[in-house]
């Protein structure tokens, strides 16, 4: 899915005349952290709250506040991964996107993203799910693989994330299996550090416990 796709028209964008007050109002009335500031239709960068907050008259023209501008934009047809890299690496709630050309196209909200990457991860199948801690020549997707594949079941998605401070990968597997205790145990027999594991059986298994439980309190 590209970046294009998620375009959310109903947020506004701003013109350097506006006022501080009328951008603090539409950040206060969308709910958002940033808003897009255009030169009739060329994207100039975003203004953030704070940084509207900060300017001393209301009245002023958020002209004076350029300098202030986030530059950075995602382009119109690439992935919608790197709308999710801009949030995390502006803390906004909003990603612009332009064309080729520097031409405003929209912006992608952090509800609409959010809503994209639900399927992407495969969050709407049920499975099991198991989370691995290993160092970096410890990571072979192959064999991974094989030991999910062994115990019949396979990989719905795979996500790898790196300590910041060390070459630790955390590995988190979506598997379409709910009972996996069998793929911790042949983890565990090739020596991988399973940190944690879940299935939707285990949660059904508890929910009915749980509530026999509750059962056997009422009757008392």
């Amino acid at each position: 899915m590209f970046t294009a796709e998620l375009i959310n028209h109903n947020i506004p964008r701003l013109q350097l005349q506006d006022s501080v007050g009328k951008a603090l109002r539409l950040i206060n009335d969308y709910r958002v952290t940033h808003l897009p500031v255009v030169n009739e239709n060329l994207y100039l960068g975003m203004i953030s709250e704070d940084d509207l907050l900060d300017a001393y008259d209301e009245k002023s023209a958020i002209e004076i506040l350029q300098e202030f501008f986030v530059r950075d934009s995602v382009k119109d047809n690439v992935h919608f991964l790197m709308a999710v890299n801009y949030i995390g690496l502006h803390e906004t709630s909003i990603v612009p996107v332009i064309n080729a050309v520097n031409i405003f196209i929209g912006v992608i909200t952090m509800i609409d993203l959010l809503k994209a990457l639900a399927p992407f991860s495969g969050s709407k199948e049920s499975g099991g799910i198991i989370v691995l801690e290993m160092e970096r020549p410890q990571f072979a997707v192959s064999q991974i693989s094989r030991i999910v594949e062994g115990n019949d079941a396979q990989i719905l998605h795979l996500n790898t994330t790196v300590h910041p401070d060390s070459e630790i990968l955390t590995v988190t597997l979506h598997l379409n299996k709910t009972d996996i205790s069998g793929i911790v145990a042949a983890f565990e027999r090739y020596e991988y550090n399973v940190i944690y594991n879940f299935s939707d059986e285990k949660f059904e298994d508890n929910t009915d416990t749980n509530y026999r439980h509750l059962m056997n309190y009422l009757d008392i």
